[in-house]
């Protein structure tokens, strides 16, 4: 029995061995390598940043007279045309005012009648006294007092002319205290702020209480802040586009106008620190038909710096390391043969997503973008030469050291 045993167990290893060599000695399979085709597209070298949309034109509408609130003949959202009447305020000190200016002017106007009634009758005797001075029927101080007392007349009128100057001054601007208590749109656009009630008292005296905020919403403009590092890159005239955080899908185009020469934080008249971060304003002029954008909304703006349409691209990540010549080397895949060969080819736009192929490659190629595995137990010798012919490189790591 003990005999039989060792004859099985012998039978047992052998078995297991010659499984053992069959597994281990069968070729390992290799995976194809994965590829991306060179196709046509468009490449843009862009400029990413985020704006604030804001109206064209942005009127504060105040009032320039003290006094209560008695109308208010719009709402948010009314649109107005330039002279359409916004509020009145209560005018009776104001029409008072003009009443009071108009009475000083017409007594001014009165005594403008009488001292040319006296410059007349101080003529009248000039004119007798110079008839009798020659025949010494007048002494010298008579005529000599008839003289100053026209002057005196001419001067006196000349003063009430002044005066009538002034009382007629003082009733345009009474006049026009008068008219301001009608408040009235300066342009057309859209009221997005009303500030006052009916009833309520605004004082002009130190600052001119705001009544309603106008704005022009046909057309907006954005506002994007570009970075320090990017601003050197852009210049007006680049095409934009952006898209709101409402509607990201929809994109909608523009073209740079100006770049502010300065950043916002100029106006706090204070250095700005070194770790904060400086932004340069962006604008660009975009129609809003139907005042779908609206003021303060978030813009996701891209500035594109270069551009090329319709050429052969690849993705940049399989471009590997830069040459000296400015080239690159890349494995282009034989279907038929599954072979891969390493092929130089120059490069254009990159923006580091996709990059433009300007030689080296034609459409419909097949560039490697990873290398074939095989078997984790370990190449053959068939395998390692596959492996190498895949990425382009040498032997296995560590394969000298065995």
């Amino acid at each position: 029995m003990k005999r039989w045993f060792k004859w099985i167990a012998l039978v047992v290893l052998l078995g297991g061995a010659v499984a053992a060599w069959a597994i281990y000695s069968a070729p390992s399979k290799v995976e194809a390598p994965r590829t991306v085709a060179v196709t046509r597209g468009g490449v843009e070298e862009t400029v990413l940043a985020t704006g604030t949309i804001e109206a064209s034109a942005l009127v504060s509408v105040g009032a320039e007279v003290s006094g209560r609130i008695k109308t208010l003949n719009v709402q948010l959202g009314d649109d107005v045309k330039a002279g359409d009447v916004i509020a009145q305020i209560d005018s009776l000190n104001q029409e008072n005012a003009v009443k009071a200016a108009q009475a000083s002017l017409a007594n001014v106007e009165a005594q403008m009648s009488i001292q040319e009634a006296n410059l007349a009758q101080a003529k009248v005797s000039l004119d007798r006294a110079e008839k009798l001075n020659p025949q010494k029927l007048v002494s010298d101080a008579d005529y000599q007092a008839a003289q100053l007392a026209v002057q005196q007349a001419e001067g006196q009128l000349k003063a009430i002319d002044a005066q009538i100057q002034q009382a007629q001054l003082s009733v345009e601007s009474a006049q026009l205290n008068l008219d301001r208590t009608k408040i009235v749109a300066p342009s057309d656009g859209t009221v997005v702020a009303v500030l006052v009630e009916v009833g309520q008292s605004v004082n002009a005296s130190s600052a001119s209480p705001t009544i309603v905020k106008i704005a022009n919403l046909d057309k907006m403009v954005v506002k994007a802040e570009i970075s320090e590092a990017d601003v050197p890159r852009v210049q007006p005239g680049q095409k934009v586009y952006f898209t709101i955080l409402g509607d990201p899908d929809t994109r909608i185009d523009a073209t740079l106008r100006a770049i502010e020469p300065a950043p916002d934080s100029i106006a706090a008249e204070t250095t700005a620190s070194s770790s904060t971060a400086i932004y340069y304003n962006g604008l660009f002029d975009v129609d809003n038909p139907g005042h779908k954008l609206r003021i303060s909304m978030t813009a996701q703006v891209t500035i594109v710096l270069n551009e090329a349409s319709n050429v052969l691209t690849i993705p940049a990540s399989v471009l590997g390391a830069k040459h000296r010549d400015g080239s690159y080397t890349v494995d282009v895949l034989d279907p038929k043969s599954e072979k891969a060969t390493p092929t130089k080819i120059s490069v254009g736009l990159n923006n580091k997503v996709t990059a433009e192929v300007t030689s080296g490659l034609a459409e419909g190629d097949l560039v490697v973008t990873s290398a074939a595995t095989g078997s984790t137990r370990g190449p053959t010798s068939g395998q390692s030469q596959t492996r190498n012919i895949l990425t382009g490189g040498g032997p296995p790591p560590g394969a000298f050291l065995r």
